[in-house]
């Protein structure tokens, strides 16, 4: 008996909930089409934004890579250079890992202006985890003292990123264009025995 009155109540209790007023009628389990298509549209940013996100930290990740590529190498030639007490018969293919002479120093390396002078107008190229490098080393005696004749002399490492064709820069990759070359910088002395 009590089953009967309640199932009643709820039937007419969902009819007059459905009765068309006029207005526009949303059923409780139901999207609109505006819904639908702000909702896709939120999908959609979300999506692309994910997808560049990740190209880019894998176009940084490989940049910074090459970075420390360059450093590296850099490191070691600037540190082979200092041993040999800076120099100016110095020569990176005498170490025997891989550096080739290129014929003279290709065009479109950015160095640092104080740096004037190039150790025997010449660069070397390498090619170290599949990157192409080049390689010019620099120098600048910027002081010397008289009496104990000894030179204060400024050593440069320029790395930059390519290949020489025809005595250009030529970079094989576009994302190799967005880095700049490494430079580093140290300085030696050296006395009147030529070392």
């Amino acid at each position: 008996m009590l089953r009967s009155r309640i199932q009643p109540t709820k039937s007419k209790f969902l009819a007059r909930k459905h009765e068309p007023t006029g207005r526009q009628c949303r059923f409780a389990g139901g999207l609109t089409l505006i819904e639908a298509m702000v909702t896709m549209v939120v999908v959609v940013i979300a999506a692309l934004g994910g997808l560049s996100y990740e190209y880019l930290t894998a176009k940084h990740t490989k940049i910074a890579t090459s970075q420390m590529t360059a450093t590296r190498t850099a490191q070691l030639l600037l540190e082979d250079w200092k041993s040999s007490g800076g120099s100016l018969e110095y020569q990176p293919s005498d170490i025997e890992l891989g550096f080739s002479s290129v014929s003279s120093v290709p065009r479109g390396i950015a160095v640092p202006a104080e740096l004037k002078n190039t150790l025997a107008d010449a660069a070397y190229s390498i090619e170290t985890d599949g990157l192409p490098m080049v390689v010019t080393l620099r120098h600048q005696d910027v002081d010397y003292d008289t009496i104990t004749e000894v030179k204060l002399r400024q050593l440069a490492i320029v790395v930059a990123f390519g290949e020489v064709v025809g005595g250009e820069l030529s970079r094989s990759a576009s994302w190799l264009e967005t880095i700049p070359p490494v430079t580093l910088t140290t300085f030696v002395r050296t006395d009147s025995s030529g070392g």
